[in-house]
């Protein structure tokens, strides 16, 4: 791997422990044979996530990561890092010196990866709580949602700040929820929020999927929903897989079935019947004037050209996206919102928009699969966030998109029922956190100058509301 190479993968937290696994002295070689065998293993417990009858490709994904048997985050418990103490970067000389520091971390703790929230604590968390005391109304309790709260670092961090920043009542009258699907980390986060006694009143933690409408009530007071803060959230979440033949065929749900020997998986395609889908297709497709582009007849040179060169087309949607935010619009529909995740994903080897990177790590060396397909639960399946539809996707589920879409409806003069932003990460750091606290002597600063690939969605509600 080149050096211009290396860079693009360091500027992601979990490319970080891949180039460190690699070119650790401890890393080996995978020989041809050690491939094939690994290979036909994927394959063997691959068709155990799939039964008799085909899924569609997001309960695919939604079984490698989350089955409680054979999931990836089921059989890695420790795939996300905790470290001891926080890193003291105005002792560290620069770029090399942190590498270096990195470099031994990942050996001593032998995890798939760090958060940003983890390496840069308590900096980063506190970043985020300022966040919310600067766009939510405190004049009453604060409530606080955070979905995907890892090993609890994030939580901790945003209630040590409140409780040393704000007003005395606004932390003895919040309440902090996590939301956690995984039973060994919702453990982990009461652990972590518990060293300070004085948080455990407030924050509790409830062991369930955020995207099942069931666990929810619903809430007409004012919330903050924290979402995806790099733990397996936005690019852990399920996404569905579309597929056309040509540049003017209708698109075709992708479903994955057993092949006829039950040795391995194959896609199977079906006209478009889904709703997620259709609603996602019609979301990422819909014109100025509020109609879906994909209703319209194909111009006769399209055909032409599709039939004399055709080009098969797949496109991956964040259906999983899509079903969480209407969940949350439906239970909390004054929640303000902060989400953050990549922007993009370099090295990706399956083929597709927003295609994923599939990754496994054993051994102490890493590999990226051409399919993801071959994901049997000690795969970490990924994808980077369309941040312009992500914006469109929370329009949609807050009924204003929606309704236009159903309606062809352009002449409406309803306002949005939310107000948004998307911020680079150093941009929404300088702004809200103290970036001061991440330099190095020669002003390096790994928190701004890395993580270009990464950003910060922030949506609140308006006044637009019914």
């Amino acid at each position: 791997m080149n050096r211009g190479r290396w860079e693009m993968r360091s500027m992601a937290y979990k490319y970080y422990s891949r180039h460190l696994l690699r070119h650790s002295h401890k890393s080996t070689t995978t020989t041809t044979t050690t491939l094939a065998a690994a290979a036909a293993g994927w394959r063997l417990l691959s068709t155990q996530l799939v039964g008799d009858t085909p899924l569609l490709v997001r309960d695919f994904i939604h079984s490698a990561l989350y089955d409680p048997q054979h999931g990836y985050f089921s059989q890695s418990p420790t795939s996300v890092g905790v470290l001891d103490r926080s890193i003291h970067f105005h002792n560290l000389q620069g770029r090399k010196a942190y590498m270096s520091h990195l470099d031994k971390i990942y050996k001593q703790h032998h995890v798939s990866w760090f958060t940003p929230v983890e390496l840069f604590k308590p900096w980063y968390a506190h970043g985020i709580a300022e966040a919310i005391l600067r766009t939510t109304n405190l004049s009453f309790p604060l409530k606080i949602y955070e979905i995907g709260g890892g090993s609890g670092t994030c939580a901790k961090g945003i209630m040590d700040y409140i409780m040393l920043n704000a007003p005395t009542r606004v932390y003895t009258n919040m309440s902090y929820t996590s939301v956690e699907i995984s039973s060994s980390l919702a453990k982990k986060q009461m652990e972590t929020v518990g060293e300070v006694s004085s948080h455990l009143s407030k924050f509790k933690v409830e062991c369930r999927d955020a995207a099942d409408r069931t666990g929810w009530g619903i809430s007409t007071t004012a919330c903050f929903a924290l979402c995806c803060f790099y733990n397996h959230v936005l690019d852990n979440l399920p996404h569905d897989l579309i597929y056309s033949e040509n540049q003017v065929s209708p698109w075709m749900e992708v479903w994955v079935e057993k092949q006829q020997d039950r040795s391995a998986l194959s896609e199977l395609y079906k006209p478009m019947q889904d709703p997620l889908i259709k609603s996602c297709l019609d979301i990422l497709n819909v014109d100025k004037d509020y109609r879906p582009q994909e209703t319209r007849e194909p111009s006769l040179p399209s055909n032409i050209w599709a039939k004399m060169f055709p080009k098969p087309r797949r496109r991956w949607l964040p259906t999983g996206c899509l079903k969480l935010l209407e969940t949350l619009h439906g239970a909390l529909p004054k929640m303000s919102m902060i989400a953050s995740d990549f922007s993009y994903l370099p090295d990706v080897k399956i083929p597709g928009e927003r295609a994923p990177l599939v990754s496994t790590k054993k051994d102490g060396s890493s590999s990226d699969h051409s399919t993801y397909l071959d994901a049997k639960g000690d795969a970490d399946i990924f994808f980077p966030t369309d941040f312009w539809l992500l914006e469109r996707i929370d329009h949609y589920s807050s009924g204003w998109l929606k309704s236009r879409i159903e309606r062809f409806d352009r002449s409406s003069k309803q306002g949005k029922k939310r107000r948004t932003i998307t911020l680079d990460t150093s941009v929404f750091m300088e702004e809200f956190g103290l970036p001061t606290k991440t330099k190095t002597k020669d002003g390096y600063n790994p928190l701004l100058d890395d993580f270009k690939n990464t950003k910060f969605y922030l949506s609140v509600p308006t006044h637009n509301t019914k």
